[in-house]
This record gives C-alpha cells, sequence and structure tokens, in this order.
C-alpha cells in the first residue's frame, strides 16, 4: 500500500515528526552514550561531534534566553538529548520558557526517577500541557545495559513511569528500537501506568548508526545482527496481530511498511 504524501514535503512524515511538529533540545551531547542513538550519528556524520565527545554534554550557548511564542502544535522536546542529572535545572528552565506561552510539549525521556520528580513537582500547574513519552526497549536491564550504557535501567525506568501516572500526568511509552523479542513482558508491566500510547518500532540503520558512532565492535555488530535476526516480518505480523485491537498501540513507520498500513502525513497524530 502506498504511503500518503505531505502536502508540503511531498515525503511520508516518519521518525520523530510522527510525533510532534516541533522539536526544542538545550543541549549538545548526550551523556547515556546509547550504542545506537540517531542524534549523535548525525551530529558525527555533519562533523559537529565526534563519537568520543558525544557523551560530555554541553549547553547550547544563549539557549536558556531563547524566547518562545504559542505554537500550532505539540514541540517534543527533549529530541537530540536526553533529561539528566547533571543538566537538570538547565531542563526544566527551558521546559518552563516553554510551557509559559502556553504550548503543549511531548518530554521524551529514558528517564531517571529523580528527574522525573523534580519535573513533576515543578510543572504540577502544566497537567494539560505535558504528555510523557518514556523510552523503554526492553524489560531486562543486562538488555538496556548493553545498548544504552549510561541510561537507568529497567526499574527505575517502570518507577518513573508510575510516578508520573500517580501524579496525573498524561504517560506513554516508546519501545523504539525495540530491544528483543520480548514485548509482551514489556507491554505487560508498562500498560497499567499508561493513559495515551504504546509505540513500537525497530532499530533504523543499525549498522551505519554503529559504525559513525565508534561502536561497531565485534561483539555489537554480532548483538546486532543477532536483533534482527530475532525480529523478522513474520514477528512483527505476530506483534501486529496480537495489538492491532489495542487502541493504545501506536506503530512506528519501519513496522507500518511491514503490515501494510498507510505511513502517517501530519505530525502529531496521536495528540
Amino acid at each position: 500500500m502506498k504511503a500518503k504524501r505531505s502536502i508540503k514535503s511531498g515525503k511520508p512524515v516518519s521518525g520523530n515528526k510522527e510525533w510532534a511538529p516541533y522539536r526544542e533540545s538545550c543541549l549538545v551531547g548526550c551523556s547515556h552514550d546509547c550504542k545506537y542513538c540517531y542524534a549523535k550519528a548525525m551530529a558525527v556524520h555533519y562533523k559537529r561531534t565526534s563519537p568520543q565527545n558525544w557523551k560530555n554534554e554541553k549547553l547550547r550557548p544563549n539557549t536558556l534566553q531563547k524566547v518562545f511564542h504559542k505554537r500550532g502544535g505539540r514541540i517534543f522536546f527533549p529530541s537530540s538529548h536526553d533529561i539528566t542529572p547533571a543538566h537538570l535545572s538547565e531542563c526544566i528552565t527551558f521546559l518552563k520558557n516553554i510551557l509559559t506561552p502556553g504550548n503543549e510539549v511531548l518530554i521524551v525521556s529514558k528517564p531517571h526517577l529523580d528527574c522525573i520528580k523534580a519535573i513533576c513537582d515543578e510543572f504540577s500547574g502544566y497537567k494539560d500541557k505535558i504528555l510523557f513519552r518514556f523510552t523503554i526497549g526492553s524489560s531486562n536491564s543486562n538488555t538496556l545495559k548493553f545498548w544504552e550504557p549510561n541510561a537507568p535501567d529497567f526499574q527505575e525506568r517502570l518507577e518513573s513511569l508510575q510516578y508520573a501516572f500517580q501524579q496525573g500526568y498524561k504517560t506513554s511509552v516508546s519501545c523504539e528500537p525495540m530491544l528483543d523479542n520480548n514485548m509482551r513482558d514489556l507491554i505487560r508491566q508498562t500498560a497499567p501506568f499508561i493513559t495515551d500510547s504504546i509505540w513500537l518500532g525497530k532499530m533504523n540503520k543499525p549498522l551505519y548508526r554503529l559504525r559513525l558512532n565508534g561502536k561497531n565492535d565485534p561483539i555489537t555488530i554480532a548483538k546486532a545482527l543477532e536483533l534482527s535476526q530475532k525480529q523478522p516480518d513474520e514477528f512483527i505480523w505476530g506483534l501486529y496481530f496480537r495489538y492491532k485491537a489495542n487502541p493504545k498501540m501506536k506503530w512506528k513507520d519501519n513496522i507500518k511498511k511491514i503490515v501494510g498500513l498507510e505511513v502517517a502525513t501530519e505530525p502529531g497524530l496521536d495528540k
């Protein structure tokens, strides 16, 4: 089935554009240093950083002075780094600048519990403007540790999701990339604390990104190939048939193409 085309660009909407029409970040680099990171690969490709320096987070010059106006769609923050303890205060200041004019924000993170508690407490008056989307690609902490070496383990991410949910915030989960073939367990554990959606997606261009990110050692390459073998089209079809009746289940473009669903043409459709 042909993907619909965007009137503006003439191309199908994919990647994080499926989530929101606007993207903002306040740091350069990310201390989580995930092996497959798309933002790191882009920065290395365009020679804005090196694979070795990416993990050294830096505040973007003058970014906290940026003035925001009300926009006609949700803002994805942060789009090219994460919210980490070392720069939590700066991220909160930046978020406040975004929210004050009345903007809606999609906060995407591999969450540190202390950071999520601080954000929830700080922005309790903006609950109707905030949707959390926590990236959890596996319920196995060892798997998370391999692919996302400096990010929180599964239990901390689950507790972060539970906390935001209990505080009355809108919550969702992104299982992109899926880091194993046990999504059933992950969905079972997270679903009770999700108000909005669960996104499933495969790892995009793994060997290309691993090479750019300086993570193309034999063990990592072997793990990437093993992951690909665990997620053939038959596996994707199985997920689709199991969960297609669940209204909270959302499929990233790389899964839609396999099962013949139309790719979205406008961002922010899960608003």
